[in-house]
């Protein structure tokens, strides 16, 4: 029987075969949700789906693309603002 504090649902159940042929249940957290473009609610391309201190010790370059709202908006929502703020320029 697990202990209490490994039958909420914060974690996940992973069956680890041990160097003796044993099956054993280790708990880890689970993963958050996917992050999200903030105009279309779509799931972002590039961005891992890491605990935050995995995350802390990723580099920058990982976390997100590279271009202008990396991270935040996806490739067509981009497109669009990058085409908006062009047309409003002139």
């Amino acid at each position: 029987m697990p202990r209490g504090m490994y039958k909420s649902g914060r974690l996940r159940k992973i069956f680890v075969k041990t160097p003796g042929g044993k099956t054993t249940v280790q708990y880890r957290q689970r993963k958050p949700s996917a992050a999200v473009c903030s105009t279309c609610k779509k799931p972002l391309l590039g961005v891992p789906r890491e605990l935050p201190a995995k995350m802390a010790n990723m580099p920058k370059t990982l976390k997100r693309p590279e271009r202008p709202y990396g991270g935040i908006l996806c490739s067509p929502c981009t497109r669009k603002r990058v085409q908006q703020e062009a047309r409003s320029q002139k």
